[in-house]
């Protein structure tokens, strides 16, 4: 498939570069490799741990490959993303959980019956027998060594860079722990030394040989880690289901309509190509022949197939079901909206929100300081005249309960979850203003054409007057309406061929900007617009058509009239029609506690016809292009929080002001690119939606920062009183982040159907 290049331009004189980080461990990880590439000149540097990403932003003397060498002089591995990044995350995401999985089983094999010997010998001194220090030894080694060496390996790196992290605790823990032992089993008296952590743990003692405490911590943290990287690759399977979901060959017809198989990455703007039932759609295109039902589901979450004919666009990674249809392919590649969609989330899961880098900040200090905190653990016990192996078991589990993983995890694990929600469902998040943005507004403004309505005319009325036949009006009207491209026009026009058959041609057409148009059909001079053409023409209305036309226009309907030989002959309502979705969309926003709003440019008639018919209330019409967005900062002057709803280039300002932006996929490049969420489904009930996965992600991250700060805070004093051992503390530090990756992966059972709460 296409995806997003590593570079894209981003602002001119700039480039976004996407690398791919390998290495980082925790949190403190991704914050010294992301400080070490935002001290280059003009770079500016955002990595995710979840992830594993980076998204830099470079100015033109930087080179992609001074990126890589500074990460790679940090102690990590650092690549371009590439178009196969889907497949090698899959297939490095699943060698990541096997080698975890086979270092676990080998720490469990040996650390059970390490755990069992150790309790016995713990509790009853007469089963001891000459060595038994050494069996203890013999089932720990594989352990902390082996089993281990992730987090050896990684402390080394550091080390190397003078730097530390979360394995750098890791490490030193298990280390200590087995230094301590041999120590205890090689210089003092046998005697008194028994096995430590557990009977530490059972006698509130400091105990005297701790290579169970080094096993356990081990296998613990193993298992922890074997969990994040599941998790990690069970939250990202949505959103690489969509990105893998591009056809991979084409079959291209040439100019003799001769069919020719080629990899999609080949295929070129302006080409045709033939997609048959079951295959995928390769590129965003326009059918130019055949029929079918296409399977949207992947792209906008709707469940039930959609129509696609000759003229009607068709977007790369759809399904055909039923049919052959030719199609142009109008955009390849890294234009497509599946490739903008995709490198859209992908940047959002990269940006961090305001409490997130405070969260990085404390973790880039936060490894040396508990380091230092272990180191006064340690004294100050022994200067308070505590045994050795109570000073240093304190220590320990200072070590061990430090480790910031829970902290770092806390936001990028629960926005992943949520990106791979939001796209099964249609909704892409493109950054975390969006979350924070959610849990504040109140007032939901919605455009109206396009958006609350389906922004397609439709002929609604006929009325013909004295002695004028409804086909004769309508075949005159269509004729010159015809030639015209707009929206009025071509519903009156789609209207007089179904019912008065091939119209005959309109010669002299012109388009009267803002009125109507005129043109002449049969030798006679026709005009059809609104009442001001007429009334600028000295021509007034007839008596009888007044009342239909007010009649009309108060039920939301536009009216035209039509003339020939100088004299109205009649008058033509079409209408916009509601979204069958608006009134259940409407009442889902105000069961979330908001005020849904109708802006429109229309005139008041019009705009409450169509606010009743969706459940609105207030309405605010007249409002031109420009002025939408002032609307909007004004009624943030008056104090509510607003999120816009819009589709339109002119929703663009609007959309950009209010505190939540959220514009259909289906809508204009300009307004996609100025809001915080696209919503990709037709289904206006995709709005509270959207809404409310915002909100409930911003929840679980908010619930995930205040156990990880909370449990830190707490933790360490305890550890540093004494009153854990570092079995208990290895397994409370493991169990945090097990927290931390559950609650967030609550998310995958959003279900957006959801009737009350927010």
């Amino acid at each position: 498939m296409a995806v997003a290049s590593p570079l894209t331009d981003v602002t001119p004189g700039t480039t976004q570069v996407e690398l791919v980080i390998g290495g980082m461990t925790c949190a403190a990880c991704a914050a010294r490799v992301q400080t070490k590439l935002n001290k280059l000149d003009g770079v500016t540097a955002t990595v995710n741990l979840a992830t594993e990403r980076a998204h830099v932003t470079v100015p033109p003397q930087v080179s992609p490959q001074e990126l890589v060498k500074v990460v790679e002089a940090a102690g990590y591995s650092a690549e371009l993303a590439r178009p196969e990044a889907v497949d090698a995350s899959l297939a490095a995401d699943g060698a990541t959980v096997k080698r975890l999985r086979r270092r676990l089983i080998l720490a469990l094999v040996f650390f059970v019956p390490l755990t069992d010997l150790s309790i016995v010998l713990s509790i009853f001194p007469w089963p001891r027998f000459p060595g038994w220090q050494w069996v203890l030894v013999v089932l720990a080694a594989p352990v902390a060594t082996w089993a281990a060496w992730p987090f050896h390996q990684a402390a080394l790196r550091q080390a190397r860079h003078l730097s530390s992290s979360m394995d750098t605790l890791v490490s030193m823990g298990i280390l200590a722990a087995c230094g301590w032992s041999v120590y205890a089993m090689f210089f003092l008296d046998r005697s008194r030394t028994g096995a430590g952590g557990l009977h530490a743990l059972l006698h509130n003692s400091g105990g005297g040989i701790y290579l169970e405490v080094a096993a356990s911590v081990t296998t613990f943290l193993l298992a922890g880690r074997l969990y994040e990287a599941r998790a990690r690759r069970s939250a990202g399977e949505a959103m690489r289901d969509l990105a893998a979901s591009g056809a991979k060959d084409v079959c291209v017809l040439g100019d003799d309509d001769a069919e020719r198989q080629i990899p999609a990455g080949q295929l070129q703007a302006g080409q045709r190509f033939v997609v048959r039932p079951g295959e995928r759609i390769a590129a965003d295109g326009e059918v130019l022949s055949g029929q079918s039902a296409v399977d949207r589901s992947m792209m906008t979450g709707e469940s039930v197939p959609v129509d696609a004919a000759a003229g009607d666009p068709v977007t790369g990674g759809t399904i055909v079901l039923t049919g052959r249809l030719v199609v142009r392919a109008v955009k390849v590649g890294r234009d497509t909206q599946l490739a903008h969609l995709v490198a859209m989330v992908e940047q959002a899961q990269a940006e961090k929100a305001g409490i997130q880098r405070l969260a990085d900040r404390i973790c880039a200090v936060f490894v040396p300081s508990v380091l230092a905190c272990a180191a006064l653990t340690l004294a100050g016990w022994l200067l308070a005249g505590s045994p050795a192996g109570h000073a240093f078991s304190s220590a320990l589990a200072v070590l061990i309960i430090a480790c910031p993983c829970a902290l770092g995890l806390a936001t990028p694990a629960a926005l992943v979850v949520a990106s791979g929600r939001g796209a099964q469902l249609g909704v892409f998040i493109k950054g975390y203003q969006a979350l924070e943005s959610s849990r504040r507004i109140d007032t939901v403004v919605l455009d109206k054409t396009g958006t609350v309505t389906t922004g397609q005319m439709t002929l609604t009325g006929v009325r013909p007057g004295p002695g004028i036949s409804r086909a004769e009006l309508l075949r005159y009207a269509g004729a010159v309406e015809h030639a015209s491209e707009h929206a009025v026009a071509a519903a009156v026009a789609a209207a007089a061929q179904a019912e008065a058959g091939p119209l005959p041609p309109a010669d002299d057409f012109a388009a009267l900007p803002g009125l109507g148009a005129r043109g002449v059909v049969d030798g006679l001079q026709v005009v059809i617009g609104r009442e001001k053409l007429f009334t600028d023409r000295t021509m007034s209305p007839p008596a009888y058509l007044a009342p239909w036309c007010a009649a009309q226009e108060q039920a939301g309907a536009t009216t035209v009239l039509v003339s020939w030989d100088d004299a109205i002959r009649g008058a033509l309502a079409v209408t916009d029609t509601v979204k069958p979705s608006a009134a259940a969309a409407v009442a889902g926003l105000r069961r979330l506690g908001l005020r849904p709003v109708l802006l429109t440019g229309d005139n008041s008639a019009t705009a409450h016809a169509v606010a009743a018919a969706a459940g609105i209330d207030e309405v605010i019409s007249g409002a031109l292009p420009a002025a939408k967005a002032d609307v909007i900062t004004g009624l943030q002057a008056a104090g509510r929080s607003v999120a816009m709803v819009g589709d339109g280039v002119n929703d663009g300002p609007a959309l950009a002001a209010a505190q939540l932006g959220l514009a259909l996929g289906s809508g204009t490049d300009v307004a996609i690119c100025a809001a915080d969420m696209i919503l990709l489904r037709d289904d206006l009930e995709v709005v509270p939606d959207a809404i409310k996965l915002a909100r409930a992600t911003f929840r679980t991250i908010r619930r995930n920062l205040a156990w990880a700060f909370c449990y830190n805070v707490l933790a360490i004093p305890l550890a540093a009183l004494g009153f854990l051992n570092p079995i208990v503390a290895a397994a409370t530090m493991t169990l945090s982040s097990v927290f931390v990756v559950w609650n967030s992966l609550r998310l995958r059972r959003f279900s957006g159907r959801w009737s009350g709460g927010t």
